[in-house]
């Protein structure tokens, strides 16, 4: 079994606008079941339907519009993301929440792309509240001060999040449902 922590970023707006969301980065980290790290999948994603990134999602992401001028579209990164995961292996996805499936859901709808294989998932920050006993689920870095594991890389990048989810995800390793 490989576990795939993955941590999507998308477009976005400091109003609440309506505007659909696309992913634009994709940042994943593959486990294996001995625990030990396989590799990592890093890369952006040129959105189609707002392709100029807003100020507030620059600032937010440190994406900048450059970044994105220059990715691959997402049906070309879903195709490279898949064949990464290794979709023959069994494998679950996880996810700090449930948004990241949600959106990349949405997005394969957006490209007319399968998106059977996103059900194999499962959201560590739901399962981290149950199992810590939490009141309500908390956000990644909260979560890695209750585990007094140090916040490394730049908050809101897609791997930066995953490698701390992934931290989390090794710590308590045997307590994940999948």
């Amino acid at each position: 079994m490989n576990y795939i922590i993955f941590d999507l970023e998308s477009t976005c707006w400091k109003e609440k606008s309506g505007r659909i969301r696309e992913i634009i980065e994709i940042g994943a980290v593959k486990v294996d079941s001995d625990r030990s790290i396989i590799s990592e999948f890093n890369t952006f994603i040129k959105p189609v339907i707002n392709p100029r990134l807003s100020a507030f999602c620059q600032e937010l992401t440190s994406i900048s519009q450059d970044d994105i001028d220059q990715a691959e579209m997402f049906p070309q990164v879903i195709s490279d993301f898949q064949t990464w995961v290794d979709l023959e292996i069994p494998y679950v996805l996880c996810s700090w929440g449930f948004y990241d499936r949600t959106q990349l859901k949405a997005d394969c709808s957006l490209h007319d792309v399968n998106a059977l294989w996103v059900d194999s998932h499962i959201s560590l920050k739901h399962q981290f509240a149950e199992m810590k006993k939490l009141k309500r689920p908390i956000g990644m870095k909260a979560a890695l001060t209750h585990e007094e594991i140090k916040f490394s890389g730049t908050h809101h990048r897609g791997i930066d999040d995953a490698r701390n989810i992934t931290q989390i995800f090794l710590k308590n390793f045997e307590q994940w449902k999948y």
